[in-house]
C-alpha cells in the first residue's frame, strides 16, 4: 500500500497525508486561495470542504468552519508534540488532513485547520 501512495503523491503530499506531518504555515498553495469550488482529499478525491465554508483564520493554513457533510472527516485525539488536539483524517482513505479546533466562527464555532498538501481543488463549473 505504501508504494501506491508514493506513486500517486509528491513527496510533501505523502509526508503530510500518509505520515501525518504538517506543512509550514503560509507556504501551502491553498492557505490564501479564494476561488469558488470544492476541496477534495489529495489521496482519494473525496469531496471534503466547500469554498463557502473557508475563511481567513490568520493561521497560515486553509481553514474551514464546516465539512461538506457528515462522516466525511474522522476526528481522533492526537497527543503528539506534548499537546492534545483533535486530528482530522479523511474517513474514506485515512489520509491525515490536519486538526480541528473549537475557536472558529459561527455557525459551528469550529476551525478545521487543514494542510494544503492534503487537498486538491475542483473549481466551480
Amino acid at each position: 500500500m505504501t508504494e501506491k501512495w508514493q506513486d500517486k503523491l509528491d513527496p510533501l503530499q505523502y509526508e503530510v497525508a500518509r505520515l501525518g506531518a504538517t506543512e509550514q504555515a503560509f507556504t501551502g498553495k491553498y492557505w490564501d486561495h479564494k476561488a469558488q469550488g470544492t476541496y477534495v482529499c489529495v489521496c482519494c478525491d473525496t469531496a471534503l470542504f466547500s469554498s463557502e465554508a473557508k475563511y481567513d483564520s490568520g493561521s497560515g493554513w486553509p481553514s474551514f468552519y464546516d465539512v461538506l457533510g457528515p462522516n466525511l472527516v474522522t476526528i481522533t485525539t492526537d497527543n503528539s508534540h506534548g499537546m492534545s488536539r483533535d486530528e482530522a483524517t479523511c474517513t474514506a482513505c485515512g489520509g491525515h488532513l490536519g486538526h480541528r479546533f473549537s475557536d472558529g466562527p459561527a455557525p459551528t464555532g469550529l476551525r478545521y485547520c487543514i494542510n494544503s498538501a492534503s487537498l486538491d481543488f475542483k473549481g466551480a463549473i
